[in-house]
């Protein structure tokens, strides 16, 4: 590419007609692996016609669509090395599921899924991503070192692009390497013909899948290759040989398998030295320090759905060199390490493409450690230990903490990246029982793993010790005379047919815990036989059981009303029917009935001559209406303490089943399940409204298990002009959450009230979620409300 055509570049001798003196694009195919193809991956060669090698360092091949839109992006592939005067230099990019035959191994590996027939390849001297999407804007882009246009292509050099290109046929330059400045004329068609370093042309070299050389010789391609330098392995789909490693990791339990790691790493950051060898159901024979070559097909295994994916070798064949190595060394995870920001956008799609930047995002450091050794010491424990030995780390003590030692969500922009998973990978044993708040004191070491519960995740071959901090259940006072106490909590499935040992855990912590409130709001009070599903609807057996122990903890005798849902209409357990209750103790407060309610009919707000009431009490909140489509429906009910009326809304919006997970391969995540929340959050925030044109001075309390965050859509949605204020923003930031999930401390819980309720006291009781053992997920919280002081409006 010369100066006297349409680009220009520095540094670099002008190309004329005559061949050029520096590097130029010498082939581009992308038809790799389609239908009719021969060879199974697309590639860019690159070529020097200059005496003196050309230094690649910090030059990247970047790809952009024939004909880009407004939200086409270059794709780019980073390069190292050089090429030698005269020599070729082959980058290897997407793979398809067609062809049979493999590159030469490849100088630069590469995952763009190319266009057969039409795109523009630039050779950049830089590796950030072009802006250019025009041929002039292109053309001023002095970081453009070379630039060829093929089929139809936009952005092209010269009179035209090149011709020709298509599932069977390259585009490529002259044997003179002749530079016009115009691909049409400087390109022809015809049958691929990939060049590398050394020469090798396909069937020549090892090219990743060729079994020539010594059984005991490494082949040509290492770790560091087939993970390349984007979640996607360029060598996905193909066989590799003999490549070589040292055992780090053996499971032996679930998925079986062992981590090999190349003890001689490239000099690319974002190139992972270790990979996941799957053995599928036999057991693994290898032993962590034995030096192994390993044959086998490279593939992504993808957890769920909406996950990254794990680059594994399967269906492997081992050979063991040696054993008792030395392992590598480990990546040390600290607040210095690990980048503050989370994870590359892609506009909702996948980032699995997009060239990893593990200086940046603290998801694209992990990734590019995925499978090997890492470290931290000395981590406090943010997630509480779980049935499926598992806990929760941070490895950044300072980031975001919460008053009793987790780590708290705030915002969606900006999720925790010092949260790390820590699993057991020797299965005789179990990690121990560890609370929020404790430490990993010490050292933790094993492979950087990720799977679609929670994402990352240590697999410990050695484990830290564990420090209990001495984390203590919280207890509320006890509410004054003239204050009339109103909790919520989820009780986590109850029914029935439970041990007498939760309801009587659950029953403290109403009883001892929250000290006894006036009344409780309860969310998932299952049906009398829990799963059962054989139309059971009531929930007395349950609820006698329940109110039974809290006398028995100390607690009053409770009274509860309820409305019995349609058999499974309501979501949750299948048959188990759940449900919100309201407990109230009539020595301090009295219960309106009003009745008439059922599953199906809505209550509503109607004018008295003695004031304003309910038609139903209990009702249900329009319980036919779409957004409550296999749901849980708001209950309500009319209250009356020292003389004053109170309304209360117990709530248990629908889950966040569905939604993409944050560490997932879709950024930014898809909370699909908000949509209908945001419709619950309506109807509620409607039905007040009716309430407070109906009595500006209601006094509205509205509480419950909201399934989103004080940030959310739904709760802006549920308190949109002003008729509800949610008490969990009036605690101090760091004590603010009411449920601990992949070692986040968030709000799903909610207490909010109308205008006129001016005097409270409110309180988050912190009894479960931080726990390993615990009576629910979920902690309960209360308000206390002196009635006589809220003034009127």
């Amino acid at each position: 590419m010369g100066a006297a055509g349409a680009f220009a570049f520095t540094a670099l001798p002008a190309a004329h007609a005559a061949p050029s003196a520096s590097a130029v694009i010498a082939e581009v195919y992308g038809g790799g692996g389609n239908s009719g193809a021969t060879l199974t991956r697309d590639f860019v060669e690159l070529a020097n016609a200059g005496s003196t090698a050309y230094d690649l360092s910090g030059h990247s091949v970047q790809y952009l669509p024939g004909t880009p839109s407004a939200g086409s992006a270059w794709q780019v592939t980073a390069l190292t090395g050089a090429i030698a005067p005269g020599a070729r230099y082959l980058v290897g990019e997407g793979t398809g599921s067609g062809g049979t035959t493999a590159l030469p191994t490849t100088d630069a590996t590469g995952s763009i899924a190319m266009s057969a027939t039409s795109g523009t390849i630039a050779l950049v001297s830089g590796t950030t991503a072009l802006t250019c999407k025009t041929a002039a804007d292109c053309a001023a882009d002095p970081s453009i070192v070379d630039l060829t246009g093929y089929g139809t292509a936009v952005v092209r050099e010269g009179s035209g692009p090149a011709t020709g290109a298509s599932n069977t046929a390259a585009v490529a330059r002259a044997d003179s390497l002749a530079d016009t400045d115009d691909n049409a004329a400087d390109f022809t068609a015809g049958a691929p013909s990939p060049v590398n370093s050394a020469g090798q042309t396909p069937g020549s070299g090892d090219g990743g899948g060729g079994d020539g050389g010594s059984p005991t010789d490494p082949g040509t391609v290492r770790v560091h290759d087939l993970q390349g330098t984007t979640r996607l392995s360029p060598y996905s789909g193909q066989t590799v040989t003999r490549v070589p490693g040292i055992v780090t990791g053996v499971r032996t339990g679930g998925s079986l398998g062992y981590w090999i790691q190349d003890p001689t790493p490239d000099a690319d950051p974002r190139t992972s030295e270790a990979v996941f060898v799957y053995t599928g159901s036999t057991k693994p024979t290898v032993a962590v320090g034995d030096s192994v070559l390993v044959t086998g097909k490279v593939s992504e295994y993808y957890p769920s759905s909406t996950s990254q994916s794990n680059t594994e070798i399967t269906g492997p064949t081992t050979t063991v060199l040696s054993s008792g190595n030395a392992l590598p060394d480990a990546v040390t995870l600290d607040a210095t390490s690990v980048p503050d920001a989370y994870i590359p956008t892609a506009s909702g799609g996948s980032v699995e493409s997009l060239p990893l930047q593990p200086t940046v995002y603290a998801q694209d450091f992990f990734e590019s450690l995925e499978g090997m050794r890492v470290t931290f010491a000395d981590a406090r424990v943010v997630g509480a230990s779980d049935a499926y030995g598992e806990l929760w780390v941070t490895v950044k003590p300072d980031e975001n903490a919460t008053a009793r030692g987790g780590t708290l969500y705030s915002s969606y922009d900006r999720p925790n990246t010092g949260r790390i998973e820590v699993m057991s990978l020797d299965t005789t044993s179990t990690l121990p029982a560890a609370n929020v708040g404790d430490e990993l004191s010490g050292t933790t070491t094993g492979p950087l793993d990720y799977s679609t519960y929670g994402g990352y995740n240590v697999q410990a071959t050695q484990l830290g010790t564990l420090v209990d901090n001495g984390l203590k259940q919280e207890l509320t006072r006890r509410q004054k005379k003239d204050e009339l106490a109103v909790a919520t909590y989820n009780v986590e499935n109850l029914d029935a047919l439970d041990t007498q040992e939760k309801f009587d855990r659950l029953a403290e912590g109403v009883a001892v815990n929250l000290n006894s409130p006036d009344i409780v709001a309860l969310e998932e009070i299952q049906d009398d036989n829990g799963a059962t599903n054989d139309g059971t609807v009531s929930a007395e057996a349950t609820l006698k059981r329940f109110t039974d122990a809290v006398r028995a903890a100390g607690g009053p005798v409770y009274k509860w009303r309820y409305i019995s849902p349609t058999n499974d209409a309501d979501g949750g357990e299948p048959g188990g029917n759940i449900r919100q209750v309201f407990l109230f103790n009539p020595k301090r407060v009295s219960f309106t009935d009003h009745p008439g309610g059922d599953a199906t009919t809505a209550t509503s707000v109607v004018k008295t001559r003695k004031g304003v009431e309910l038609t139903y009490s209990p009702g249900r909140i329009d319980p036919t209406d779409a957004a409550w489509e296999d749901s849980r429906k708001p209950l309500v009910g009319e209250f009356t303490f020292q003389g004053e009326q109170v309304f209360v809304v117990a709530n248990h919006f629908i889950s966040k089943g569905g939604d993409q997970p944050i560490h997932g391969r879709y950024q930014p995540p898809a909370r699909s399940s908000e949509t209908q929340r945001a419709a619950q959050a309506a109807e509620v925030n409607t039905f007040v409204k009716s309430l407070l044109a109906a009595d500006k001075n209601a006094k509205a309390i509205v509480l419950g298990d909201l399934n989103d965050y004080e940030f959310s859509r739904t709760v802006t949605t549920l308190t949109a002009d002003n008729v509800l204020k949610p008490l969990i923003t009036t605690l101090p930031a760091a004590e603010r959450y009411t449920y601990v999930y992949d070692g986040n401390s968030q709000t799903l819980d909610h207490i909010l009230t109308s205008p006129a309720v001016t005097s409270f006291n409110y309180d988050v009781v912190h009894i479960n979620a931080e726990f390993a053992d615990q009576a629910s997920d979920h902690d309960p919280q209360i308000v206390r409300i002196d009635l006589s002081k809220c003034r009127e409006h």
